[in-house]
């Protein structure tokens, strides 16, 4: 049944409503210290390796299976929560969370209480990426979001120059121990400028008169939701193929900085500095660069939001089989800088056209089950495959055992470029059927 178009007036939100632009830019410091607090153990690796005498394998389910386990599924009812009450201060409620627990990562004295406060880190930080997507779209209109989109994206590259940064430099000065008290301490503050300065938009208040107005939806049950989420082959196809590029990019990231130091000659005091120009500048140029590309092809087909990610794996791939192979961390930076831009295009691209395929009211749960699959694939499996691969290397590469892992991660730049693929097509196909039948 085709719903009539609803009045303007219906849509906007009434009363005081916070200025996008700062609730856009406090949005991304959230998930700047969300990532930031998120990729400290893989930032500090080798101090924590030394002070725990923990093996590849075991740094490997840290950063991957054992954190993903509750960021991933924990997500989702907190997103059909957030959905139904207040997102901001679901967000808020997490950042402090998370902050405490990463804060306490500094006080562990052995791996398995080091498991422990990831996991409570996992726990805050699955409040904090699904209620900031709904809250931005419901600031910007769908004409605009895949910018901002892609200047929230910001966060994981600006969180982890500034992990490399601030953690190392810290680390260097005093021990691996100081960093995590002193971010943890800023996101206790931040959280609480959250609570006291984003107000909750209305949902729905920026999308077009002629889509569902949230008060006209019938009230969904959590599991009725999800089997929607997952019955939609157009966005299980979407976060799958987000999932296989995800593995590329955690798989690289948590384990970067132990090859440039234990394989590469790099010490901690150059991770501090060039490692983190890198990542800050080339990551952070990929993610706008992607979000403007978005915005300017998506208009003319939806299917961008999926040959865009698509090329720019192709063009990533060779570049980091040359990270993998160079003798030092000079020559190995200057490939390194090719797919730290390119690797994380099809995030702004996956995310906006997941919000916009979505009603106003399921924004939360969706993106939340976005990342429950991305995240899952991406940060589950991808930091443990290539610190298996390492740990099984070992015997017959010996300290070149991680370079070899590497290299046992570089087919996935192909599989996911063909998953995205597979979206653009499926995605057309879908755009045929319904132009078809409107008929």
């Amino acid at each position: 049944m085709t719903q009539s178009p609803l009045p303007e007036t219906t849509l906007r939100d009434p009363g005081r409503r916070s200025r996008p632009g700062l609730v856009l830019g406090m949005l991304c410091f959230v998930y700047v210290l969300n990532f930031l607090d998120r990729q400290l153990i893989s930032i500090l690796a080798k101090p924590i390796q030394d002070g725990l005498d923990i093996t590849d394998s075991q740094l490997g389910k840290l950063t991957g299976l054992y954190f993903a386990l509750f960021y991933c599924f924990i997500a989702i009812p907190v997103g059909w929560l957030a959905d139904r009450t207040n997102r901001v201060k679901v967000l808020s409620v997490a950042c402090a969370l998370w902050s405490a627990a990463t804060a306490a990562c500094g006080m562990v004295g052995s791996y398995g209480q080091l498991v422990a406060a990831r996991m409570t880190v996992g726990i805050g930080e699955a409040g904090g990426v699904p209620p900031s997507y709904a809250i931005i779209s419901d600031y910007f209109p769908r004409e605009r979001r895949g910018t901002a989109m892609a200047i929230f994206n910001l966060g994981p590259p600006l969180g982890s120059a500034l992990g490399v940064a601030f953690g190392a430099s810290l680390a260097a000065a005093f021990d691996w121990r100081m960093p995590f008290y002193i971010i943890g301490g800023i996101g206790v503050v931040t959280a609480l400028a959250v609570w006291l300065l984003v107000t909750e938009p209305r949902r729905g208040s920026n999308d077009t008169p002629g889509e569902i107005a949230v008060s006209d939806l019938p009230p969904s049950s959590f599991a009725s939701t999800v089997a929607r989420f997952f019955a939609n082959p157009v966005l299980l196809l979407a976060s799958i193929a987000s999932g296989a590029a995800n593995f590329i990019t955690y798989g690289i990231s948590n384990f970067a900085t132990l090859l440039l130091m234990r394989e590469k000659g790099m010490t901690l005091g150059e991770v501090a500095i060039w490692y983190a120009l890198v990542v800050g500048v080339a990551m952070s140029a990929g993610i706008f660069a992607s979000g403007r590309l978005i915005d300017r092809f998506a208009a003319r087909s939806r299917a961008a939001h999926a040959t865009i990610p698509a090329i720019s794996l192709l063009l990533a791939a060779p570049f980091f089989l040359g990270f993998a192979w160079a003798p030092r961390w000079e020559l190995a930076l200057v490939f390194l800088t090719v797919p730290m831009f390119l690797n994380s295009f099809f995030l702004p691209a996956t995310v906006a056209f997941v919000q916009g395929e979505v009603h106003p009211d399921k924004r939360v749960i969706s993106g939340a089950l976005l990342l429950l699959v991305m995240n899952f694939i991406g940060l589950g499996l991808g930091p443990t495959w290539v610190g298996a691969a390492s740990d099984f290397f070992r015997p017959a590469y010996g300290a070149h055992s991680l370079q070899m892992a590497m290299y046992a991660l570089a087919p996935m730049y192909l599989i996911a470029a063909l998953l995205f693929f597979a979206l653009a097509r499926l995605i057309n196909r879908t755009r045929v059927v319904t132009e078809g039948s409107a008929q």
